[in-house]
């Protein structure tokens, strides 16, 4: 599917930047530790962490924006989006088509 990046995702207080293939001058500001294979499920931990990460930041740092990388452009950093948004209250099926409009090709249901 290889996606155009980067891509601003939005909603309430939250802000992701959707990007792949970072380069080494920015490649500190990624966290390096939660890898899962495209297509396969997210962990409990990999959500857990994701979840009070987002928390985190976007308390501490209102109006920050958090950069989401999956390398290969594959679509597993709009996974991680998508999850958020629905913890931010947005319908599952929204949370897909909200995505859907903002990166051409996102969350394909094929």
């Amino acid at each position: 599917m290889n996606c155009p990046a980067p891509v601003e995702v939005t909603y309430k207080n939250m802000r992701f930047l959707t990007t792949h293939n970072p380069i080494n001058a920015t490649l500190n500001k990624f966290i390096d530790d939660w890898p899962f294979e495209d297509g396969a499920p997210l962990s409990n931990q990999i959500v857990d962490d994701w979840l009070r990460l987002v928390k985190t930041k976007f308390h501490e740092e209102p109006g920050c924006c958090i950069a989401v990388c999956c390398t290969a452009g594959l679509g597993r950093a709009l996974v991680l989006v998508a999850v958020a948004l629905t913890e931010g209250r947005m319908k599952d099926e929204d949370a897909v088509q909200f995505i859907r409009q903002k990166q051409r090709g996102a969350i394909d249901s094929k």
